[in-house]
């Protein structure tokens, strides 16, 4: 009678490269400095792992929020949104509800519920955003560009176009409500 070997853990040599369609399925890692990144709205975002890994079942980016500036006030009607900050602080707004997020700190904004952010410490903000399922992402890729290094993008003086975002949300599974910062009445 044969006895079955319990099979040995995985090696860095069983991984595959971060490059191939395969590598959510067989497990990869990512450095600091690896994955796609975006300009957008003037934040720096990082694709960790995206729809395309996941089937679109989830994701996650990190992102790079400078003071006074993040994301317009919106709702997922279908994706749930989360925050953990790894440096600086953001503030986080879910429905009427004000939410300090310093650096170790968790936010939720479950779909249906409107909710927007925006970086408050001096230095910029990073955190990790994770999105079930991720919708998002088409909207990183079709609004924001390429980020040609890891850094933010110029400051614009511009102000971005609501009218030209709302279809480009809507096509990504949110809805914009509002502009960047405090929602509404706040």
């Amino acid at each position: 009678m044969a006895i079955e070997q319990p099979s040995l853990p995985p090696t860095a040599d069983d991984f595959v490269s971060t490059l191939s369609s395969d590598r959510a399925r067989l497990g990869y890692s990512l450095a600091r400095d690896e994955g796609e990144s975006f300009w957008l709205l003037g934040m720096l975002q990082t694709i960790r792992i995206g729809r395309e890994d996941t089937g679109g079942r989830y994701g996650l980016l990190e992102i790079v929020v400078p003071q006074g500036l993040g994301s317009p006030y919106h709702v997922h009607p279908e994706e749930d949104e989360w925050f953990y900050v790894l440096e600086g602080e953001l503030t986080f707004y879910v429905a009427e509800a004000r939410l300090s997020l310093p650096a170790g700190s968790f936010g939720f904004g479950p779909k249906g519920i409107p909710h927007t952010f925006f970086g408050q410490s001096a230095e910029p903000a990073r955190a990790l955003v994770g999105f079930q399922p991720m919708q998002f992402e088409g909207f990183v890729r079709e609004v924001g560009t390429p980020a040609p290094e890891r850094v933010l993008p110029p400051v614009s003086r511009e102000h971005p176009d609501p009218a030209r975002l709302a279809p480009i949300a809507k096509r990504n599974g949110f809805i914009i409500l509002g502009p960047p910062g405090p929602p509404p009445g706040q």
